[in-house]
This record gives structure tokens, C-alpha cells and sequence, in this order.
């Protein structure tokens, strides 16, 4: 049985792939520091399987994760462990460098003396579109140029850039994907599309930052957990992958096209009102990525559109309302990313 480490494994897009890769008889050890987003709640569904192993590790702490690796000896390594909302790294940039800077160069030490013993492993290192920074027209490419806008781009733009020259200089064994906007179950309620659906049903309005235009490209995330093991189990050594979906909304859309879909599940409460709220400093207008790469090279392509998609994670937030109370209210109810002083 082949086995992967997972870091990040507690959080949103980390539990969904944990999942899936259980479904495809891999064994698991999820390694996750146990931070404000992670959710024992996330791992409920395979807590039990006897493939799935979850240890407590933040991957700045640099002999425990050296320890982990050579003791279960994984083939492949999915990094997710980071802080990833924008609009906390506004907030409090020092905690986006030491786990997104810090804590891949930590990684990277560490795979670094593992796969000389462990030819076969590889590290994937999952990261995001937005390092493309603003792209008002066509879709960047991997081979284009970055030009992070907020501190927490910056911080994934640096930890890419890293890893890529570990691939250079030290001839590690990884790849780097950019993925597009992630949605669907387990996401923490910090993000539009989950507090978006917390406050439909909770009869608090719904606060769209600025006028509602800028444009992002959404993605499922069951797909893009199918694209990173495809990537694992066919990927080029050294190259970047972009994983998207093709389809791009503004946000204004995004909130009308839930609330029909609502609609149809429930009578939606007098104050379920579009807010309109001051918009935070450096907000990109358009994210958008072109991922024929994947598409040509590993024959992957997206399965769910974005309306099913829609409905899907609706749904399975819906019927898990107490998801809710597993997160310090505070940490997703109150305004983040205000400050530009």
C-alpha cells in the first residue's frame, strides 16, 4: 500500500483530498499544528479508517517532521499546511511568513535529506492563482510572471519560488500547482462562499465587498483534489500545473445565483439583504488561469460545473449546521482586513 503525507490535513481542501485518497486505497498521515481552521469535524467521515493515521505537528518544527518522514516513509507529500485568508495577512502579515516562507523552507530541509534514502517520493506543494496578481484579461499561464498583490500572495509567491529552487539547486523531486478559487464542503466560514451560506441561514445580511465586481475563478473541490493525485501519480518532475475550471463570476452574481438556489430549499429571512461593505486595501479585480497544461499532459479535466457545485455545497452545509459551532464565532463573524496603515 502506498503512502502519502498530507500537511494541512485538518483543513478544508486537505480533509477533502485525505478523503479521496483513502477511496483510492492509499495509506494517509495527516500531519496539521491544530490552528484557528482546523477542524477535528473536517476528518469525521474516515476518523475510524484504518489507513488514516493524524498526528499533531506544525511543519516549522523541523526534527519532528524529519522524524515523520523517515518513519512512514511516504512516496509523496502534499504540503497544505498554510494561512491562507487574505484579508488576515492584512491584519497580521508575520503569521503568512512563518508558515508559508518559514514553514515550507522547513519542508523543504526536511524532503530534502529524506528523498536522498527515498528516491521514489515526491513533493507536491499546492499553491494558489492568486500569485498571478491581477489579470483583467486572458488567463496567466505557468509560464508567466508573478505579481502578488496582499501578504498573503506574497507569501505563497515566495514559498513557490523556494521550492523551485530546491528543484534547481538541490535536484529535489517536486512539483508546484496554482489552483483557482476552491468551494465545497468543510471550508472554513471565514471564506465568501460559506459565510455567504451561514448568514442565509443564520437571517444576517450578506456583505459584498465594494460593488461586487471583482471577478474570481471557482472550482470544485473534489477537482481539484483529483487533479493534485493526478499529478502525484503522473506529474513532471520540476514543472508548475495550473488547476482550474475555466469559469469565472463576480462576486454580485456569485451571491445572486446561491440565493436562487436557496430559494428553492427554504424561505430566506427578511434581513438575507446584499450589504455592500468598504472594500480592503490591494483588491485584485480578476483572478484567471489557463490550465490546458493539465488538461493536454494528464488528461485531467474538471467534472462539476459550477451551478451542481453550487447546490452541492449548499446542501452539505445545510445539513450540517453544527459545522458552524466547531469555529470560534469571533474568527469568521468580525470584519478582517481593514487596516492599510
Amino acid at each position: 500500500m502506498r503512502k502519502v503525507l498530507v500537511t494541512g490535513g485538518l483543513g478544508f481542501i486537505g480533509s477533502n483530498l485525505i478523503e479521496l485518497l483513502l477511496q483510492q486505497k492509499f495509506y494517509v498521515i495527516n500531519v496539521d499544528k491544530v490552528g484557528y481552521s482546523s477542524n477535528f469535524y473536517n476528518t469525521k467521515a474516515f476518523i475510524k479508517n484504518k489507513n488514516y493515521k493524524f498526528i499533531k505537528c506544525n511543519i516549522q518544527n523541523r526534527k519532528k517532521i524529519l522524524n515523520i518522514l523517515k518513519k512512514y516513509k511516504p512516496i509523496g507529500i502534499f504540503n497544505l499546511a498554510a494561512e491562507t485568508h487574505v484579508d488576515r495577512s492584512i491584519d497580521s502579515p508575520v503569521n503568512f511568513i512563518e508558515s508559508n516562507v518559514m514553514g515550507v523552507f522547513n519542508l523543504l530541509e526536511c524532503f530534502r535529506k529524506y528523498y536522498k534514502s527515498n528516491s521514489k517520493a515526491k513533493l507536491i506543494h499546492i499553491s494558489t492563482d492568486e500569485v498571478y496578481g491581477d489579470v483583467l484579461k486572458g488567463r496567466s499561464k505557468e509560464t508567466d510572471s508573478y505579481n502578488p498583490s496582499s501578504p498573503y500572495s506574497a507569501s505563497k509567491a515566495s514559498s513557490d519560488h523556494l521550492v523551485s529552487s530546491y528543484i534547481k539547486t538541490f535536484r529535489i523531486p517536486a512539483i508546484i500547482t496554482n489552483c483557482s478559487n476552491n468551494y465545497g464542503p468543510r471550508q472554513h466560514p471565514e471564506k465568501l462562499i460559506p459565510k455567504l451560506i451561514y448568514n442565509i441561514l443564520n437571517n444576517k445580511p450578506l456583505p459584498i465587498y465594494g460593488l461586487g465586481k471583482n471577478s474570481r475563478e471557482w472550482i470544485y473541490v473534489y477537482d481539484h483534489c483529483e487533479a493534485l493525485i493526478k499529478i502525484l501519480n503522473k506529474g513532471k518532475l520540476g514543472n508548475f500545473y495550473n488547476i482550474g475550471s475555466n469559469y469565472n463570476i463576480n462576486n454580485i452574481d456569485l451571491v445572486k445565483k446561491l440565493l436562487s438556489i436557496v430559494k428553492f430549499k427554504k424561505k430566506i429571512g427578511k434581513n438575507v439583504k446584499i450589504k455592500f461593505v468598504k472594500d480592503r486595501p490591494g483588491h485584485d479585480i480578476r483572478y484567471a488561469i489557463d490550465s490546458c497544461k493539465i488538461k493536454n499532459e494528464l488528461k485531467w479535466k474538471p467534472k462539476v460545473n459550477f451551478i451542481d457545485g453550487l447546490k452541492k455545497t449548499y446542501m452539505w452545509y445545510f445539513n450540517n449546521q453544527k459545522y458552524f459551532s466547531k469555529f470560534n464565532k469571533i474568527d469568521f463573524l468580525k470584519r478582517l482586513g481593514k487596516k492599510n496603515d
